[in-house]
Order: structure tokens, then C-alpha cells, then sequence
């Protein structure tokens, strides 16, 4: 046999010999070989990312109340409703009773050495991160560490600027937002709905089992009853 036609039949050969390519298989211009190309697909299940159900020391927004209307643009203040002011006052009533604005919740064995109101936001964050392992809520409407630095940057707030009756009242505003206030005002959310959506953000305010939605974790509980936060709502809702 002809050398070159010995090199031609050893070469179908080893063609022959060749796995087969498979479906996910590309050629690549220029080149006798194939390339396989392999896709991973990661998926990350994050339910409760942001919080820990019942746990006042962690995130206890509920992103899914989350919309359109959150911009700072839309957010309503005193001025634009008695609506707002009731809630406002009734979320007092339930979280700060005592202190208000310049309230810090009683398990921090480390308190800030000003009043909240006198305190710069840079003050009250050097303060929590000075003092780790202790509850940090504060202000009038107690807001917790997690919660109040997403907040903060929800209204462009500076650092400078002091954590005062005004700015907490905005900062909440927010929160009041995420919790369906434009949707509630619209009609298109029931009193109910949006009573028991205030109370997975303030553990203080009962839902409509009467009692906190974050009931026997870290020592929450109501401390107003659910006929006094219907009473209040009430009134509200004859504002709108």
C-alpha cells in the first residue's frame, strides 16, 4: 500500500475513534477540535433576606409593601394630613409613650451620652457601633439599627444633620409608605390590612389576633390593645 494513502486511511481512523460531539458542543472557526461550553445556574433563596422574623434587633420591614409611591417626592408630611399625625402619635403610644423623640429602648445598658434629638445621625451610629450585644431602638418611633440606616439613605439624609422631631418624623414616613398608606388612603387597602401591616413594623401595635406579630421573640408583646388601635384608625380614616 502507497505510504500516503496508509497516512489517509489512519487519519479516517482516528476521525472515527473521536467521541461525537455533544448537543451543547461549538466549533470553533479554524480549528479540527469542538469546545463544549457547561452553564451553572446558582440560585439564591433569600425569603426573609433583610429580617429575622420577630426579632426586634433585626429588620422588621416587609419589602413585598414596597412600591412606586416610596419616593422621597411622594412622602407625605404633618402638614399634608391629620391622617398621618394620628398614626404617628398612636405608633408613640405604643413604642415611646414616655420619652417620645428622644426615647432609647430600656434594654441598652449603654445610653448615648446626649439626648437622640440633640444627637447627629453620624453620633447615634457611632454610638451603636460602640455598643455591640445591646438593643439600639431609639427615637420616637423606635427604629432599629438595620432599619434606620436604610431609611436614612431611602430620604438622602447626611450624616450631619441631627436626628431631630422633623427628620424622625420623615424617616418614619417612609416606613408608613412601605406599609400601604397611599394604597390605604386610595381605598384600595382595607383598614385591616393595613392595621396589620403597621404591626410587622412596630412590634408594639397589635395585629388582628390582638396580639404582637412578633408575640413571645425577644420580649415583644402589644402595649396597646387591638379595640384602641381600631378606635384610632377609625378616626383616621373619617381624615381621608
Amino acid at each position: 500500500m502507497p505510504y500516503f494513502l496508509s497516512l489517509v486511511l489512519a487519519f479516517q481512523l482516528l476521525i472515527l475513534m473521536l467521541p461525537a460531539p455533544t448537543a451543547h458542543a461549538e466549533a470553533v472557526r479554524g480549528s479540527l477540535f469542538l469546545t463544549t461550553t457547561t452553564t451553572t445556574r446558582v440560585i439564591a433563596s433569600a425569603a426573609f433576606k433583610g429580617r429575622a422574623a420577630g426579632s426586634m434587633f433585626e429588620e422588621r420591614y416587609i419589602p413585598d409593601f414596597a412600591n412606586a409611591h416610596t419616593s422621597q417626592r411622594s412622602m407625605p408630611k404633618s402638614k399634608h394630613g391629620k391622617d398621618v399625625e394620628l398614626i404617628r402619635a398612636l405608633i408613640q403610644e405604643a413604642e415611646s409613650r414616655r420619652d417620645g423623640y428622644d426615647a432609647v429602648q430600656h434594654g441598652a445598658q449603654i445610653k448615648p451620652m446626649k439626648r437622640p434629638t440633640q444627637m447627629t445621625l453620624s453620633e447615634i451610629f457611632d454610638w451603636i457601633d460602640e455598643t455591640p450585644n445591646q438593643p439600639h431602638a431609639i427615637g420616637r418611633y423606635q427604629f432599629i439599627p438595620k432599619t434606620l440606616r436604610r431609611v436614612v439613605a431611602k430620604v438622602g439624609a447626611k450624616p450631619s444633620q441631627r436626628f431631630s422631631p422633623a427628620l424622625q418624623d420623615k424617616l418614619a414616613d417612609v416606613l408608613l409608605l412601605e406599609a400601604g398608606l397611599n394604597r390605604f388612603r386610595a381605598g384600595a387597602l382595607d383598614q385591616t390590612g393595613f392595621m396589620n401591616n403597621l404591626a410587622k413594623i412596630w412590634a408594639g401595635l397589635p395585629n388582628s389576633t390582638g396580639r404582637s406579630h412578633y408575640e413571645g421573640y425577644a420580649g415583644n408583646k402589644a402595649s396597646v390593645s387591638w379595640s384602641r388601635f381600631d378606635a384610632v384608625m377609625t378616626r383616621v380614616s373619617t381624615q381621608l
